[in-house]
């Protein structure tokens, strides 16, 4: 599913990448841990397609990322790729379906077909009676829950996600955790967590260790 070789960047005179070699398997769901500043935000940014490598490629999907024009790669990006961050960064003025139906009208796809793939995912992530609600009639939970949703509804190969349950209780964690292993054999996404959570971390079926931008241990699980 993802193919990183030799990734290396650099933010003026600090080298955050040394030179990363991955691969990431299709229906896996890993996590990548280590203490701040190791890299990992910054080696999810470059999978992502949110951020480019100074040296090396990345293909995701069999697409090489440096062949792609920006256009390209933004069409790309919204149809392969869904993301969800430590904050849900929902849009206030929105419904819950509504904001889950925006990435499907950026992809060009109908009223009701947006609408539909909306609803089913709420429906699978028990918030089909909060579809109308704003984001300020949510919980915590429901808000990530909300997120994830629009992460996935324009069926993605692959989600990433940066801290994604870091502002929750531990209630919350536990069904968010809980969630991306159901949507992955349910819809057969591939998840890459950044994440500070070991309980999440034991969780994956791999655990990529950094530090001090190189990858200094990959535990396997098989599948």
């Amino acid at each position: 599913m993802i193919e990183v070789r030799n990734i290396r960047k650099s933010f003026g005179s600090l080298e955050v990448l040394k030179g990363i070699d991955l691969d990431i398997r299709k229906g896996e769901v890993v996590s990548i841990v280590g203490p701040s500043g190791a890299g990992k935000t910054t080696l999810l940014q470059i999978m992502g397609t949110l951020e480019k490598p100074d040296s090396g490629s990345v293909r995701v999907d069999g697409v090489a990322m440096e062949s792609l024009s920006r256009k390209e790669m933004a069409d790309f990006r919204n149809r392969r790729i869904g993301f969800v961050f430590q904050f849900h960064q929902l849009l206030p003025e929105f419904t819950a379906l509504e904001n889950v139906m925006i990435p499907a009208y950026i992809g060009h796809a109908s009223t009701s077909e947006a609408k539909a793939r909306a609803q089913e995912l709420l429906d699978f992530m028990g918030l089909s009676d909060r579809a109308s609600h704003k984001p300020n009639e949510l919980s915590g939970g429901e808000k990530q829950r909300v997120a994830v949703a629009r992460a996935l509804v324009n069926h993605p190969s692959v989600v990433f996600a940066d801290e994604p349950s870091g502002s929750l209780d531990t209630k919350n964690k536990g069904e968010l955790h809980q969630l991306f292993f159901d949507l992955r054999d349910r819809f057969g996404q591939t998840f890459v967590i950044v994440t500070h959570d070991d309980e999440l971390a034991r969780l994956t079926d791999r655990t990529i260790h950094m530090k001090d931008g190189l990858i200094t241990d990959d535990k396997n699980i098989t599948l």
